[in-house]
């Protein structure tokens, strides 16, 4: 990928990168194991970025 890249696609990235993460432990604690896991988690390898 190259070096420069536009304002808005780097802004979409960085969403992205924010957004592929576990669910914190307080928040499945605090929902009484409601919300276990992150439907939007993706990995690198299988799902590719519409960015």
């Amino acid at each position: 990928m190259a070096r420069n890249k536009p304002l808005g696609k780097k802004l979409r990235l960085a969403a992205a990168l924010k957004q592929n993460r576990a669910v914190p432990l307080w928040v499945i604690v605090k929902s009484h194991w409601k919300f276990t896991y992150n439907p939007h988690r993706r990995h690198w390898r299988r799902v590719k970025l519409k960015a």
